[in-house]
């Protein structure tokens, strides 16, 4: 009987779980591309055939051969620039890194662009090769003189950002599609660098070789992206750990006597008076455990002492004269005995 594995073709059986290394396939491609780019640095630096050739294509002034496609390719060569496509592949691996459970393809993405930062940045700045346009003499090769563009940065930066995505494919599959895509659009950058003279031919051609002795280095780096991916790791789950705090159980005060799975009595709601000591505030809870006041001394009101008001309510004035003379001994005979 045929198990699973065996129904799914194998270049789309998934390969995740295997890391490349450095077969020796692949040690052989490195040496060999490392020959190649040794052979166009001593050609440049020796003005032989390399350089001839530069001269031939910049002479030839493509950009004004088919001018209708130039604003075309001003927007084709962003597809090489570092920022635009380091944050739209660096999305599309961090969903992977989200999907996956896994820092990898972040971290393969980091390496790839600090090793080619590393090598073609101090190339460019070693050898100061200076571009067509400031070109100085017919037939030189321009080096020391202080430019930046031996190796080309676009050319390298497209071989490498795209080419990770096919050095990540998780299929046979989508590795061979990813692979070709990725060739395309590094070549397509390079001539289109050609194309509009801020390249030279050699710089295309060294570029590419550049990005893919970057590629082709990643398998020796995979121990120390694993060591780096688990550490962060633990380190997310120390931090997700300390913020987390765990909630304590509480516990809720039974009735004595009731049932706080059974149904409920409606004579239960009643309140219920019990006798509380003098001294204590804390034993005066019913049986509902409900606080309950102290009980204070009430007096009716037929006990109280009442207050009569003496004298008059009408405050004393030396200018009011009494309405009545004082009563005296004739009070009573009317006025006549006035």
């Amino acid at each position: 009987m045929r198990t699973n594995d065996e129904l799914v073709p194998a270049e789309e059986r998934p390969t995740d779980a295997v890391r490349p290394r450095m077969t020796r396939t692949r040690l052989g491609i490195f040496v060999a591309t490392s020959v190649v780019y040794a052979a166009i640095v001593v050609g440049v630096l020796t003005t032989s055939w390399p350089v001839r050739f530069d001269w031939q294509v910049m002479l030839f002034r493509p950009y004004k051969q088919w001018p209708e496609i130039h604003t075309f390719l001003d927007y084709f060569v962003v597809l090489g620039q570092r920022g635009p496509t380091a944050v739209a592949v660096a999305a599309w691996l961090g969903w992977r890194t989200y999907k996956l459970r896994t820092m990898r393809p972040l971290l393969v993405l980091g390496t790839s662009l600090l090793l080619l930062n590393a090598t073609v940045g101090a190339a460019k700045l070693g050898m100061g090769r200076l571009g067509p346009h400031y070109a100085t003499a017919v037939g030189s090769n321009e080096m020391f003189a202080g430019g930046d563009i031996f190796p080309s940065g676009h050319t390298a930066n497209a071989v490498v950002t795209w080419g990770v995505l096919a050095y990540l494919a998780t299929t046979s599959r989508a590795r061979r599609i990813a692979s070709v895509s990725a060739a395309l659009l590094a070549l397509g950058v390079g001539m289109t660098t050609v194309y509009l003279g801020t390249h030279w031919m050699s710089d295309v051609t060294l570029g590419w070789t550049a990005g893919l002795l970057v590629l082709l280095a990643l398998p020796w780096f995979e121990p120390a992206m694993a060591r780096a991916d688990v550490w962060l790791q633990e380190a997310w789950r120390r931090l997700r750990s300390r913020r987390v705090v765990p909630a304590l159980p509480v516990a809720l005060p039974a009735a004595a006597g009731v049932s706080l799975g059974g149904p409920r009595n409606p004579a239960d709601d009643l309140p219920v008076r019990e006798p509380v000591g003098a001294g204590s505030r804390t034993a005066s809870r019913g049986v509902d455990g409900r606080p309950h006041l102290l009980p204070r001394p009430h007096t009716a009101r037929s006990e109280r002492t009442p207050v009569t008001p003496t004298g008059s309510r009408r405050p004393p004035h030396a200018d009011r004269l009494p309405r009545t003379a004082p009563l005296g001994p004739a009070a009573g005979r009317g006025r006549a005995g006035t």
